[in-house]
């Protein structure tokens, strides 16, 4: 991973909510890589993975909390004595969010909002979280940028659509140094294959390696902006640490501004698996926008965000990493 910070990391500390699980473990790991004096990974392991602590677990600055953001004075504890917070605790998937809004809203929301307090309450410097490119629901213009928005189609993006509205007021009335991310399909090794709702790309992986049914939602000619998870580490590491005030209180579109259609993603994973492993078509997913892709130059003029890695890059990798764990089941 390229480096994307210029100041000493020896002197600052860091909390990273989520930091079991996929971008949040990845986000961890390049500030205890990097000198961070201190990093301490709240995470109540419902969606984290005790695999992504062990790899933290081998440097002396990582500090781990078991809590639940729901829980204001888990929060407040775990802002105590942070400079920067990175807030990547939530549920995700949005046909979940349909079956469960209201879980999804004490967790999303309530949650949100008790960090948002305790970082304020413990005078953090600064503080950036994950927002999603679902907030742009039925908005039909391509590439999306920030500024247009339309309808959310389901609870999960009504929920991220409301933590930009906290983080304004946040901003505001409380004197926050925040900033949003609208992530775009991120990817990457460690991506947790198994679950009900498990991201796309390991579940391709899995299904054709193992040769067991895959699923391709409609026709398979929707399109992703495709992100590689470093790209989502940069953008992390950029906004807590930047000088730049104009950049704050924004959210920006973290993607490559590239997309690809579902059934050219599902060729190169079979290409590369080395397989003609066959995909089921099925009906469309409820929630679900047609197309997707993301203008980037608000985040490339004001936070130097440079995407690092090509898709069908960032794809070989994943693949090799999914290949590898599989083939030692």
């Amino acid at each position: 991973m390229e480096l994307f910070h210029e100041v000493s990391l020896a002197d600052k500390t860091f909390l990273v909510t989520g930091g079991a699980g996929f971008i949040g473990g990845h986000l961890a790991e390049y500030l205890l890589k990097h000198g961070a004096a201190k990093v301490r990974v709240l995470d109540n392991m419902v969606n984290g993975f005790e695999s992504n602590i062990e790899v933290l677990k081998k440097y002396p600055a990582f500090e781990f909390m078991q809590g639940d953001i729901r829980d204001i004075t888990v929060c407040q504890k775990a802002c105590e004595n942070i400079d920067y917070v990175s807030h990547q605790a939530a549920l995700g998937s949005v046909p979940r969010s349909i079956k469960e809004p209201v879980y999804f809203n004490e967790v999303n929301v309530g949650g949100f909002v008790n960090m948002l307090k305790a970082a304020v309450d413990n005078k953090v410097k600064q503080f950036v979280y994950a927002s999603s490119s679902s907030v742009y629901g039925d908005e039909p213009t391509l590439p999306k940028l920030e500024s247009k928005i339309g309808k959310c189609l389901s609870p999960y993006a009504a929920t991220k659509k409301t933590n930009e509205l906290y983080a304004q007021i946040f901003a505001d009335v409380y004197g926050l140094k925040i900033m949003g991310f609208r992530y775009f399909n991120i990817f990457g090794p460690r991506q947790d294959p198994d679950g009900a709702y498990a991201a796309v790309i390991p579940l391709f992986v899995k299904g054709i390696m193992k040769e067991t049914p895959v699923y391709i939602n409609g026709d398979g000619e929707q399109t992703r902006d495709f992100t590689f998870v470093d790209n989502a580490v940069q953008i992390n590491v950029k906004g807590m640490l930047t000088q730049n005030t104009e950049a704050l209180n924004k959210v920006y579109n973290v993607a490559l501004g590239e997309n690809f259609t579902i059934n050219y993603l599902y060729n190169i994973c079979k290409e590369n698996v080395g397989s003609n492993w066959l995909a089921t078509n099925r009906e469309e997913r409820a929630g679900d926008i047609r197309d997707s892709l993301a203008d980037i130059s608000l985040a490339k003029n004001l936070l130097n965000y440079a995407p690092t890695k090509k898709f069908e890059d960032g794809l070989i990798e994943t693949i090799q990493f999914f290949k590898e764990l599989y083939d030692n089941e």
